[in-house]
C-alpha cells in the first residue's frame, strides 16, 4: 500500500512523505520508514517529534528483548534515521542507536539437476521461462518482472536491467539457450496477443501491467512441490544457483560480481562457501602424508 493513502495525514507524517518524495525514495522503502516511525510512536505513547535520545536507545532495547529479527531492528533504525536527519533535521538524537550484526547464513542452492527438475515442473510456458531467465542471467525477481521486449538484445547477447537494486542501471547475460527460450515463449505469447510491441515481457493478466511478484513466487513454490524439491526455494534460490553454478564452472569472481550487480565483492564471495564442486576437487593434506 502506498504510505500516502490514508484518510487522514497528519502534519509531521505529510512533512516525511514528502521528504521521501524530494529524494525519490521507492514505495518499498517509504512504506519500511513509514513503519519503523509507526513503531516508535506506539512505543512512546505520544507523537514521534518529541522523542530524545534515550528514548530511542530505550526503544532498541525493547526491539531486541522482545526477539526482534536483526534485519529488522537495523531496518527500523535506518527507517527513524531518515525520520530525525531528514524531517525532524536533530541528526544528534541517533547517536545511541547502534545496528546490529546480523548472523551470516549461507544461502540454499540448488544442484543442476534439481534446477532443470523446478524449471520443467513449472505450470506453464511463461513460468517456465520467467524461471529460466533467474537461473540463466541469475536475475532477482524483481529484475525479471521488470523485463520489457526490447531489453533483450540479441545482437550483443546482453539483458538490459533497468533501475535495478539501488537505482542502477546494468547489463546481464544473455546466452543462447536463454535467448531461444525467449524465443519460444514471445512467439506463442505474441500470437495469442498476450504481448504488446515492447511491451512488459512477462505481462500479467492485463498485458499493460507485468506480471507480480507474488505470482512469480506462487509460481516456483508449486513447482518446487511438484519437482519433489525438500528445499526451502524462493526466487532467490536461483539467484543464488547461477553465482554458484558459475563458480565451480572456474568463472572469476569479479565477473560474477558484475553479472550479479553486487556493489562489493564480499558480497559475492559468499558463494566460495557453497561451491561444493571446488570443495570436491580440493586434495586434503591426509592424502598427501607418505606411507609409514
Amino acid at each position: 500500500m502506498n504510505p500516502s493513502t490514508t484518510s487522514t495525514v497528519s502534519p509531521l507524517r505529510q512533512r516525511m512523505l514528502d521528504d521521501m518524495r524530494l529524494r525519490k525514495l521507492d514505495a518499498k522503502t517509504q512504506s519500511t520508514y513509514i513503519r519503523a516511525v509507526r513503531r516508535l510512536a506506539m512505543f512512546l505513547g505520544r507523537s514521534p517529534d518529541t522523542v530524545s535520545g534515550e528514548d530511542l536507545r530505550s526503544f532498541q532495547l525493547h526491539l531486541v528483548d522482545t526477539g526482534i529479527s536483526a534485519i529488522t531492528i537495523n531496518a527500523t533504525i535506518t527507517g527513524l534515521k531518515f525520520f530525525c536527519e531528514a524531517t525532524l533535521r536533530r541528526p544528534e538524537l541517533m547517536t545511541h542507536m547502534q545496528s546490529v550484526r546480523e548472523p551470516r547464513t549461507l544461502p540454499v542452492v540448488l544442484s543442476r539437476n534439481e534446477v532443470a527438475r523446478l524449471i520443467a515442473a513449472a505450470s506453464n510456458l511463461k513460468h517456465r521461462t520467467a524461471l529460466c531467465v533467474a537461473y540463466g542471467a541469475g536475475l532477482r525477481a524483481s529484475e525479471v518482472i521488470a523485463l520489457k521486449v526490447g531489453d533483450v538484445d540479441s545482437q550483443r547477447m546482453t539483458l538490459r536491467v533497468e533501475q535495478g537494486k539501488g537505482r542502477k542501471d546494468r547489463y546481464a547475460m544473455l546466452s543462447p539457450e536463454l535467448l531461444q527460450r525467449l524465443r519460444s515463449w514471445y512467439r506463442v505469447a505474441h500470437a495469442k496477443g498476450k504481448i504488446l510491441p515492447n511491451g512488459w515481457l512477462f505481462p500479467g493478466l492485463d498485458p499493460m501491467d507485468p506480471m507480480s511478484a507474488r505470482q512469480l513466487n506462487r509460481a516456483i513454490h508449486a513447482a518446487a512441490d511438484a519437482a519433489q524439491i525438500d528445499k526451502h526455494v524462493s526466487m532467490h534460490t536461483l539467484r543464488h544457483s547461477f553465482a554458484t553454478h558459475l563458480l565451480e564452472q572456474k568463472v572469476d569472481i569479479r565477473v560474477i560480481q558484475v553479472l550479479l550487480g553486487h556493489k562489493k565483492l564480499e558480497t559475492t564471495s559468499m558463494y566460495t562457501h557453497v561451491a561444493t564442486q571446488l570443495l570436491r576437487e580440493v586434495v586434503g593434506p591426509l592424502e598427501r602424508l607418505p606411507a609409514p
